[in-house]
């Protein structure tokens, strides 16, 4: 699975394991051939979803009375290590599965659960969360979308950006303010059903630096009219509560998606410098090499160590804002750094598209942005001294 010499951490349990086992072969064998053919297309093919749900390895977590198989985060992480690593860096999985779906198992009526949660986990909805917006990113209280009640159901008016499964989605969480006047107590949160919702669009396809087969679009409210049930639980203004009681599992999924980055370059480049001479010699056996590598060993065993750490306190139930946002800021700052020296070690291919490193390179950029980017993390941190 990695270079690192880390023990087995107490979360990879047995049955953990064992489905490790199988995602590995399923998303090597069955979606990874794909890859070249949906970043040339700039986006995954729908049918993606629909197997990766029918094996089982979406909404791991969801309980067995939802139609989920009943498992923990630590399901959730070893899934999501096994796409990453297989190179799966643009499919929308962890998203669909760690992040929007918990607002529905954690938040949800009887009913809402009883009537989403069940497509999420078969495939048969993709969900997207729609948070962003072009006047607001990191500081949700400037949401600028409202919903506003009207007879017995809401009016949504708004425009999201950078909306993740975006194209795909047909079940969305909408970030949107139920009471302008309140600040931060009157955010709600509304699981819209897209299918047939008129007032709704989405926009284009957006164009990205990395990541290019993940479909992250604009998504637009004019006026559409959703029913009273899409509010997410029972009452208004409890939206950016169940935000921030969320973002923490969020930010540890970047940072389990940064680590994999950090052990697959150092992987193909080991491969590499083995195989490529310079002077005579293979680039290995230069002690510039030796040093670059030996550094970057060394620190991503320390990221995988804290990472491990951060998993098991968070299925435990103990692991607080400030750590989670310390694993998202420094493995992805760390990821950055790391993977540029990978691409470096790679000379003049590290720079051509078709080694797969130059694709670490760019899609592992935006880790440093999204969930909150990592400037905000360290003022997140910041608040704890």
């Amino acid at each position: 699975m990695t270079v690192l010499d880390t023990p087995k951490p107490d979360w990879v349990t047995e049955d953990v394991a064992i489905l490790r086992e199988a995602a590995d072969r399923f998303f090597c064998e069955e979606l990874a051939p794909h890859i070249d053919r949906w970043e040339d297309e700039e986006i995954i093919d729908r049918w993606a979803w629909d197997k990766t749900g029918a094996q089982g390895f979406l909404c791991p977590s969801v309980p067995e009375e939802y139609g989920g198989p009943g498992g923990t985060f630590a399901h959730e992480a070893a899934i999501t290590e096994s796409l990453q690593m297989a190179g799966l860096d643009s499919f929308g999985a962890p998203l669909h599965s760690g992040i929007v779906t918990p607002y529905i198992v954690h938040y949800g009526t009887e009913e809402q659960k009883r009537r989403w949660l069940p497509k999420l986990v078969s495939g048969e909805m993709v969900s997207a969360i729609a948070m962003s917006e072009p006047g607001a990113g990191s500081d949700l209280q400037r949401v600028a979308t409202t919903a506003k009640r009207d007879g017995n159901g809401y009016v949504i008016n708004g425009a999201k950006t950078f909306i993740t499964n975006g194209l795909h989605a047909d079940l969305i969480v909408v970030v949107a303010k139920t009471d302008p006047s309140e600040g931060a107590k009157g955010v709600s949160l509304f699981v819209v059903e897209t299918e047939g919702l008129d007032g709704f669009r989405r926009g284009r396809n957006l164009k990205k630096v990395g990541q290019k087969s993940q479909d992250t679009a604009e998504l637009f409210f004019d006026d559409a009219r959703v029913p009273a049930t899409a509010l997410l639980g029972t009452e208004e203004g409890e939206g950016f509560s169940q935000l921030m009681q969320q973002l923490p599992q969020e930010r540890l999924l970047i940072a389990i998606h940064a680590q994999t980055f950090i052990e697959r370059a150092l992987a193909m480049t080991l491969n590499y410098v083995k195989e490529r001479e310079a002077f005579g010699q293979p680039i290995i056996e230069f002690q510039n090499t030796q040093f670059k590598l030996a550094e970057a060993k060394t620190e991503a065993t320390i990221a995988r160590v804290f990472l491990d750490n951060c998993i098991e306190r968070h299925i435990a139930g103990g692991l607080d804002t400030t750590t989670a946002s310390m694993a998202k800021y420094w493995i992805t700052d760390l990821q950055q750094k790391i993977v540029d020296d990978c691409l470096q070690m790679h000379g003049g291919y590290g720079y051509m598209d078709e080694y797969p490193i130059s694709r670490l390179f760019r899609d592992g950029r935006v880790l440093r942005i999204y969930a909150g980017t990592n400037e905000i993390m360290k003022l997140l941190i910041a608040r704890s001294l």
